[in-house]
């Protein structure tokens, strides 16, 4: 049950440049939330241009139940840190749910495997720090597997060539074509 209630209706609209305040409230209520439970998986606030890019190329959605939004998430189609393992992947990034929307990670998780699926896609990835033992072991819950651990430059959460290091374990789901069985 999402959202508390079984008839909620979940929907996904991409978030434009005007949207990006909504983005932001979304991902900084979920970092200040990992903070008080001492979890470094993102910085304390975003900044607009973290995010104005995906906006701009429509990588980013806004997800919304009953018409309140409920979280976020970006898909992107390419990253760097998987720059060593081949394949034609799906990103999952940023993805963040309003603490009222509980339950809401499986259902955008089970929305980007089917959307990379409907690209064409093989497999679905994402990462997290690697200290975060409790969204890894989700993750592991919901068919990923580990694939390995590097290091990231910036702030958790973004992707910069300098500023401090960051460990990330990355993970990854493969997306059998549209019929078969899945993880």
């Amino acid at each position: 049950m999402v959202g508390g209630g079984s008839d909620d209706k979940v929907t996904f609209r991409r978030a434009g440049v005007d949207d990006i305040p909504d983005v932001l409230r979304v991902l900084d209520e979920a970092a200040a939330w990992l903070r008080e439970r001492g979890i470094s998986q993102w910085p304390a606030r975003f900044e607009a241009g973290w995010i104005d890019d995906a906006c701009r190329r429509g990588e980013t959605w806004l997800i919304e139940i009953s018409d309140r939004i409920a979280g976020t998430v970006t898909l992107d189609w390419a990253d760097p840190v998987w720059a060593d393992i081949s394949g034609q992947a799906a990103y999952v990034h940023r993805m963040a749910v309003c603490r009222w929307a509980g339950g809401l990670g499986a259902v955008i998780l089970a929305w980007a495997a089917d959307t990379a699926r409907h690209d064409g896609r093989d497999a679905l990835r994402l990462d997290c720090v690697a200290s975060n033992r409790r969204l890894r072991a989700y993750y592991e819950a919901s068919g990923f597997v580990h694939r390995g651990d590097v290091a990231v430059g910036g702030a958790p959460g973004q992707r910069e060539q300098q500023g401090p290091v960051t460990i990330v374990s990355r993970y990854e789901r493969p997306l059998p074509a549209a019929g078969g069985n899945t993880v």
